[in-house]
């Protein structure tokens, strides 16, 4: 394979007509690394994705690969292949085939490409299913295909676009091992479109969270879960509370925070903003109950909602201008102490497990 490529992109903007889908991102993908972009139907995820792959012109802006601007160069040109999410394989075709067809475009001789395509399935141990065509095959199988022609061309970065979406859980989780470890033998850059966290979570290096066209944090999988950079990724990556509020105290390196329906919370914060709105953050398995909170690190709710999921519970809680204050518990801290939907809870935390949003940066740095 050749040598794994970083992907820099400067400035990128798409308009279609009005609309703008994605706009001026700028985000360096190290080379060799899977990059997962995640986020939900209309970020621009996608049509991120197919810029890179050529498959939507540049409004404005560039990117390049390695040393190369490849802003206006076709697909073919690039370096990069593209999986595409319906796979898209010939059904009159035999594995062989399918896998060999990029080649066959160039004009490669018969034997030639042929060969390299049975590597190719030796790879994704699909060589017994060479004289078979695609509707014999599973739909993890058909995946494998679909890698495989894409993988023929020995680009410097391989593009996904959902490639898991189509496959049942069990499989999902499978696939997801797989790709993992076809990446890190390959070497090569992968960069894969999602809307699954735990996908994400599973598979990348760097997430590059986007909402409304344009970057809200990009990181390793474990900072965009313990320190998210914004309120909207706290809420996407669904692991965190978000309390939104104005800042009515701000002295000695702690922050006071007030929510619209009077609610006190404190935080740790070296500004000394005052006045400003402002977000903060709390894990959901680091909240506590049954406890009375010190002040401004807790409060006390109503239970609205209880969700049994096997090794944990979690907890809905409404009070102190909150809606939905989540607190998840282990199984067994849960029945020790059972409590039922109506009920008043105390719930508190440590003034470490608050994060403030929007004090950290996006950037990522391998």
């Amino acid at each position: 394979m050749n040598k794994a490529s970083e992907i820099d992109i400067a400035s990128v903007t798409k308009l279609y007509g009005a609309t703008t889908a994605v706009e001026a991102i700028s985000i360096k993908i190290p080379g060799g690394t899977y990059c997962c972009l995640l986020g939900p139907s209309g970020c621009g995820k996608t049509s991120t994705l197919r810029m890179i792959a050529g498959h939507e012109t540049i409004t404005s802006g560039d990117i390049r690969l390695g040393n190369t601007v490849v802003t206006d160069l076709p697909p073919a040109r690039r370096g990069t292949a593209m999986m595409f999410q319906s796979y898209a394989l010939f059904p009159h075709l035999d594995l062989v085939d399918n896998v060999a067809f990029s080649l066959k475009m160039k004009g490669a001789p018969k034997d030639e490409r042929r060969a390299k395509a049975m590597k190719m399935l030796e790879l994704m141990e699909l060589q017994a299913y060479a004289t078979r065509k695609p509707a014999q095959l599973s739909g993890g199988q058909q995946q494998r295909v679909a890698l495989a022609r894409a993988l023929i061309t020995n680009p410097q970065a391989l593009l996904l676009d959902e490639p898991l979406s189509a496959l049942d859980p069990f499989l999902k989780v499978r696939m997801r091992a797989e790709l993992k470890k076809l990446q890190a033998s390959l070497g090569i850059t992968f960069v894969h479109v999602t809307h699954s966290q735990e996908e994400a979570m599973a598979l990348a290096d760097v997430i590059v969270v986007m909402n409304d066209g344009r970057i809200e944090q990009a990181a390793a999988p474990r900072q965009v879960f313990e320190r998210p950079a914004t309120a909207f990724v706290a809420r996407f990556m669904g692991n965190h509370n978000v309390i939104s509020g104005r800042t009515v105290e701000n002295r000695g390196g702690t922050m006071t925070l007030v929510v619209p329906q009077g609610g006190r919370f404190i935080a740790t914060d070296p500004t000394d903003e005052i006045g400003e709105t402002a977000d903060l953050a709390i894990r959901t398995d680091r909240v506590r109950i049954g406890m009375a909170a010190r002040d401004g690190l807790g409060f006390t709710g109503t239970i609205t909602n209880i969700e049994y999921r096997g090794a944990s519970v979690k907890i809905s809680v409404a009070g102190a201008g909150i809606e939905d204050f989540i607190a998840i518990l282990g199984d067994s801290e849960f029945f020790a102490t059972p409590v039922r939907i109506g009920d008043a809870l105390h719930l508190c935390w440590n003034q470490e497990d608050v994060i403030v949003l929007g004090r950290t940066g996006s950037e990522f740095h391998q």
